[in-house]
């Protein structure tokens, strides 16, 4: 009888990896980066990343496939927008 071949599928990084290796990645690339901790008194919905460079801030949040905002992160984004940011 043959072996049967098994496909393994690539793990797929925790958000928490994919994170870190953004945020190196933009360090290397010259951006201040950092990372919020949701807790007591945090605004609900804050991304994963805040990133500063030149007078530019941009936010990141990090999704694995399939991933989805949650309604608190929909509405940060909107009030980013309502005051102004272009998105």
């Amino acid at each position: 009888m043959a072996a049967r071949s098994k496909k393994t599928k690539a793990a797929i990084p925790r958000e928490s990896e994919i994170r870190a290796q953004v945020k190196e990645f933009l360090e290397w690339q010259g951006w201040f980066v950092f990372y919020y901790l949701q807790g007591l008194g945090s605004y609900p919905g804050l991304p994963d990343l805040q990133d500063v460079k030149g007078g530019r801030t941009i936010y990141i949040e990090i999704k694995r496939p399939g991933g989805r905002q949650s309604a608190k992160q929909k509405k940060f984004q909107q009030d980013l927008k309502a005051a102004g940011l272009v998105l």
